[in-house]
């Protein structure tokens, strides 16, 4: 995932929220499964950083014939 600081000062700290859903069959959004992972600081002014996570769902909550798909990602940073 791509970051950049269009902004003045430094990203010192922050945090990354993923947001993983559980996908039916048919499509059906059965749940979303949070989770939260440190941002990849410091990003300096005007700079640019990639970074790749993996994002576990528990086995349980994905039955046969179901997936996991990440779509909502939230970012907050100081």
């Amino acid at each position: 995932m791509p970051f950049h600081n269009s902004g003045g000062t430094p990203v010192r700290s922050g945090t990354v929220t993923f947001g993983t859903h559980v996908i039916g069959a048919l499509g059906v959004d059965w749940a979303t499964v949070e989770s939260t992972a440190a941002l990849p600081v410091p990003i300096g002014p005007g700079a640019r950083t990639e970074h790749t996570w993996t994002v576990c769902v528990d086995a349980w909550r994905v039955p046969l014939g179901m997936h996991v798909e990440t779509r909502d990602v939230s970012v907050r940073w100081e």
